[in-house]
């Protein structure tokens, strides 16, 4: 409510000669005019210090609130580092547990690795070693089956020349023996015809 302003006294036209009376009734009149003037002042003092209070009591009210707000974040942010620590130092403990393992994994890996590696080598070694003893082997077969080969063909021929000449020499002695065969045969044909013809028997009819 705004505050009434004071009237200024209007000036009046001097009187000749004022009543006593009237004066009196003036100042009576003008002092019922201050104290209503001055019960409006205490009146619009009273309500601007009442809004005031209310207004400090509502800034305190909400300062207390806005100092537990406080004080409950302070208290939540508080225990959220804890949590936050606690699970940083979880998380830090699974890491350096996965970590330990992983590496105990990795060096198992790299032994195995190096285990099959040794054992691909040697697997690779022996089978060059056996390779070059094979075809070695074979080479030798090879070498053993040619001369053998050799030897076979050249008995072969010496075997057809046996064999040609062996027939040769049978045909020459078979020869010969049908030769003196016939000529004894012709000589006994012979004696026998004397034989028949000594004892008078004609050998045409015999």
């Amino acid at each position: 409510m705004p505050p009434k302003k004071r009237k200024g006294k209007a000036k009046k036209p001097p009187k000749s000669k004022p009543d006593q009376g009237d004066e009196l009734a003036e100042r009576y009149r003008r002092s019922v005019l201050d104290v209503a003037v001055l019960k409006d002042h205490l009146v619009l003092d009273a309500y601007r210090l009442a809004l005031k209070t209310d207004a400090a009591h509502q800034a305190m009210s909400a300062r207390d609130d806005l100092k537990c707000q406080i004080r409950d974040l302070k208290q939540a942010l508080s225990q959220e580092k804890l949590d936050t620590k606690d699970i940083t130092a979880d998380l830090n403990r699974q890491y350096k547990t996965l970590q330990t393992d992983l590496e105990a994994k990795v060096k198992q890996l790299e032994s195995r690795v190096l285990m099959l590696q040794t054992q691909l080598d040697q697997c690779q070694s022996d089978l060059k070693t056996e390779r070059e003893q094979r075809e070695r082997m074979e080479e030798e077969k090879d070498a053993q089956i040619a001369d053998l080969q050799s030897k076979l063909d050249s008995m072969e021929t010496q075997c057809e020349k046996i064999l040609h000449d062996c027939m040769d020499s049978l045909l020459s002695h078979l020869a010969e023996a049908r030769r003196q065969w016939e000529d004894e045969s012709s000589d006994i044909h012979q004696e026998f015809k004397d034989m028949l013809s000594e004892l008078g028997l004609n050998p045409q009819y015999m």
